[in-house]
């Protein structure tokens, strides 16, 4: 099948290149640990000229024999490579945010090679408390012109697992609210800088029972107290003979990811009742967690989803008119797991 388009995913540490066919069909993707703070800094030659600029080094290394091959290919990209420490800022476009309003905001930067990398901006909140994303505003996109028509036009809880893990709320195709969690982080940083991590044996094995008890701490009257309070039963559980060292990172674990969906119910109940269903997307043990988490606060359906930014960056494109193949055929049905 002949290329259509080339997509990135560029965030803080990785980058990610698709080469997409008709429909938005995956011909070919790679992977390549050169995030925004983290380019390549070997000078080579580009389109016949010495380069040093991290940028270029790591776009050409990502798909340079795909423009070899196909010069005329246009090329999109969402992430980080945006933001202000990015190859080219794309100013934060405000919610409610859709495919259009996106696709109608790209910022182009030429590269060496000559070719126009056009870059998706992030969106905005305005609030007490703002919030911003870049790259999952592609992702729920995605997800979006996934779902039946009917679907779509209906709130939806969309969640992005992660670092910082966001909660999306969607209605008629726009990202409508979202609210950020830095739970990965601050798992990252408790684990390695603090006195929780001393007693830690780390284990490949996900501990269910122990996550499962942090995630019910959570919501014990015990965990009411917040989780500035709970998270130190992490060490004296286990100087008091109740909590095994190898156990510990994955009740910690559960203790982070239960106290944020605890926030998140408490947030929901303002305007969603009952409790919405949920379309979690990534792949990997991540959502397994959120979902056993989720269970235990009630939620009543959950859904994984995959290729969530391919088929945003397509939708994009498509609207910006950068590549015209999106016939009037349907689209995939999204991959989707209960």
């Amino acid at each position: 099948m002949q290329a259509q388009l080339i997509a990135l995913d560029w965030g803080t540490t990785s980058l990610r290149a698709y080469r997409l066919g008709e429909h938005g069909r995956v011909l070919e993707h790679r992977s390549l640990s050169a995030g925004i703070m983290q380019l390549p800094s070997e000078p080579r030659p580009i389109a016949g000229q010495l380069c040093s600029d991290g940028f270029e080094l790591a776009f050409d290394e990502a798909c340079g024999d795909w423009l070899d091959a196909e010069p005329h290919l246009p090329v999109i990209a969402c992430g980080m490579v945006g933001s202000a420490q990015g190859w080219r800022e794309a100013v934060y476009q405000e919610t409610p945010a859709s495919v259009r309003a996106l696709s109608d905001a790209l910022v182009t930067v030429r590269s060496a090679r000559g070719v126009d990398v056009h870059i998706v901006p992030g969106v905005l909140q305005r609030s007490a408390l703002p919030n911003v994303m870049r790259g999952e505003e592609t992702q729920v996109l995605g997800i979006l012109d996934s779902l039946p028509a009917a679907d779509a036009r209906q709130s939806l809880l969309i969640g992005l697992p992660g670092s910082h893990s966001k909660w999306v709320r969607a209605v008629d195709g726009c990202i409508v609210h979202f609210d950020t969690f830095m739970t990965g982080e601050v798992y990252a940083a408790l684990s390695a800088h603090t006195i929780l991590g001393r007693t830690m044996q780390r284990s490949e094995a996900f501990d269910v029972a122990a996550f499962d008890r942090g995630v019910a701490v959570s919501l014990s009257p015990e965990g009411a107290a917040g989780l500035l309070s709970t998270i130190f039963s992490t060490r004296t559980l286990g100087l008091t003979g109740a909590l095994g060292g190898a156990s510990q990172p994955d009740y910690l674990s559960g203790l982070l990811i239960g106290h944020e969906i605890v926030a998140l119910t408490h947030l929901l109940k303002h305007t969603e009742t009952p409790l919405p269903s949920v379309i979690l997307i990534g792949s990997g043990a991540l959502l397994e967690r959120y979902q056993r988490a989720l269970d235990a606060n009630g939620f009543p359906h959950v859904t994984f989803a995959e290729q969530a930014t391919e088929r945003g960056l397509w939708q994009v494109a498509v609207q910006a008119g950068l590549t015209t193949s999106l016939s009037t055929a349907a689209p995939r049905p999204l991959h989707v797991e209960n």
